[in-house]
């Protein structure tokens, strides 16, 4: 016998963000959709094409294709299985701590701020660079699929410093992070790096670390105009006479801040998109929700 709609509501989480998942049966995703807020019993999850009702979720689960039992609730999810795949739909803003940013912001939600990111924009977070102490071609056009816009006269500048470069990442270890404690980050060598981008016309902040963050992940943030405006307000103004690698590293000493301040949280959320095999460092997570907040606003 199928349980009354309001039993149904009651196994429901009644508050958050939920996401519908399709998993093979070794729990690998398949696919999801969009994540809804769920704000009240009987509040309504849309699809893209289908309506998914949380007061009456039978009726949802029959426009993908099944039908729930009586015993498809699993405390905040409910899962129909077969043997080729089981459905599941997960509430995670419950459970996950809260990001803070300047000025207040709170950000409640960056797990599903990052899966939208990811899901609408690939590309860049899923391919590899061409090695950790290598620097190449290769590296400036995946660097341009993240939103670099680096033109053919750069890339051909870029490489000239090319030995430059990859001297001074091989004394950088490729696990270096930006959330290890601040007297193991190597400062000295990571100026070194930035400085070999000094003087390349039109190659600034952003084309810089957008073309070094895949070579080190986990502590080169891409120091767009977006995060820059974000981090102004709280760098104290490095003098013009510093190097361009200094200037770069009071904007990397302050994107620090945030990571420190949320590094629990980002590593809680970088846990739960390793289960859906999206590797990403606490620094790209930052920087995916600095981008959504901006984005918002």
């Amino acid at each position: 016998m199928t349980p009354r709609t309001s039993a149904y509501a009651s196994l429901l989480p009644q508050d958050g963000t939920s996401r519908l998942e399709v998993l093979g049966p070794d729990d690998h995703l398949l696919r999801t959709a969009d994540r809804e807020a769920v704000t009240r019993a009987g509040a309504e999850i849309r699809h893209p094409v289908r309506r998914f009702d949380a007061c009456a979720p039978q009726q949802g689960a029959k426009g993908f294709g099944f039908t729930l039992g009586c015993y498809d609730f699993d405390d905040d999810e409910f899962v129909h299985g077969t043997r080729a795949y089981r459905v599941v739909r997960r509430s995670f803003a419950a459970r996950m701590s809260t990001i803070i940013l300047r000025g207040g912001v709170e950000i409640e939600n960056a797990l599903e701020l990052a899966l939208e990111f990811l899901e609408a924009y690939p590309g860049f977070d899923a391919c590899d660079s061409s090695g950790p102490t290598s620097f190449d071609e290769s590296d400036l056009r995946l660097a341009n699929r993240g939103g670099a816009r680096i033109s053919a006269a750069e890339i051909g500048a870029i490489l000239e410093r090319r030995r430059e470069v990859e001297r001074a990442l091989r004394q950088i270890h490729p696990d270096a992070s930006l959330a290890d404690a601040t007297s193991s980050i190597p400062w000295t060598s990571l100026t070194r790096l930035f400085d070999a981008f000094e003087d390349i016309r039109g190659v600034g902040f952003s084309k810089m670390t957008k073309a070094l963050h895949k070579k080190r992940p986990a502590l080169i943030p891409m120091l767009d105009s977006v995060v820059q405006a974000y981090l102004t307000d709280d760098v104290p103004q490095t003098p013009s006479s510093e190097s361009f690698g200094k200037r770069a590293i009071a904007l990397v000493r302050s994107y620090k801040e945030d990571v420190d301040r949320n590094r629990s949280v980002l590593q809680e959320v970088q846990r739960e998109l390793a289960r859906r095999e999206y590797r990403l460092t606490e620094v790209r997570i930052l920087d995916l929700v600095i981008w959504s907040v901006s984005a918002a606003t």
